[in-house]
């Protein structure tokens, strides 16, 4: 069966506390008053009821307003946040571009974190001995893949963590705002690789403010505003709605 992405109804809620650190004194005085306003908190949904599906060859551009839900539809569909309520469906490997280096342990060498972080990512340690030349000289980091990633330059973690996810042949890419990262030399060799990646990939889904870059990447458009599907469909049509959309808070 080939790769697909389908969400039913699906919601995600965060809670707010207005006082999520309050002090012994503070904890004392309410207890004895029966003030239960430092503990109180609100939920709010970050998606609200989203239905979609997405099908091979789709290439989805996820638009809108900081805080519109694109992140953590993204990260819903990977499954770094549960749904609250609805169902997703998925087939596919999903191959994640976003917060690259989350899952390294800064104690052990980059070498360590190639299989650490392959794991995460669903591969063998025997696939990821397979990778681990081909990481070593994309990233460029040869000998310093020996050395704890606590030591490691801003420029070097990033280069490291974009190798180990860039060697994957993604059926499903997920990618936010992760379009570059090192020096010039990185930047414009990690952006072609992205750009073989894409092609690759049966299915992508980025979150990205450059709309000139949606457009050319992307067969269709979702425009989220605080958690709700606005519109989707041809880039052009959706991206006209997001430009009127920022018009009129201007």
């Amino acid at each position: 069966m080939s790769a697909f992405i389908e969400l039913d109804q699906v919601s995600v809620k965060f809670r707010i506390y207005h006082n999520p650190n309050p002090s012994l004194k503070d904890a004392v005085v309410n207890w004895f008053t029966g003030n239960k306003k430092l503990n109180d908190y609100r939920d709010f949904f970050a998606l609200h009821e989203i239905a979609l599906k997405i099908n091979p060859g789709d290439r989805v551009g996820l638009i809108g307003l900081n805080g519109a839900g694109k992140s953590t539809l993204l990260k819903t569909i990977s499954g770094i946040y549960k749904p609250h309520q609805g169902k997703i469906s998925i087939k596919g490997r999903i191959t994640p571009l976003m917060e690259l280096g989350a899952g390294f342990d800064p104690e052990q060498t980059g070498r360590k974190n190639i299989y650490l972080n392959g794991a995460l990512l669903g591969f063998s340690p025997d696939e990821m001995k397979v990778k681990e030349l081909e990481i070593s000289e994309f990233s460029e980091l040869n000998d310093f893949l020996d050395l704890p990633v606590k030591y490691y330059s801003s420029g070097m973690y990033g280069r490291l963590a974009f190798s180990i996810a860039a060697v994957t042949d993604p059926e499903i890419l997920m990618i936010d705002e992760v379009f570059a990262t090192g020096d010039g030399h990185f930047v414009e060799k990690s952006t072609q690789r992205i750009q073989q990646m894409v092609e690759k990939s049966s299915i992508l889904v980025v979150v990205s403010h450059n709309i000139d870059q949606i457009r050319r990447l992307c067969n269709r458009i979702i425009f989220l505003d605080h958690g709700n599907v606005i519109a989707d469909g041809g880039p052009e049509m959706v991206i006209e709605q997001y430009q009127q959309k920022l018009a009129s808070i201007k």
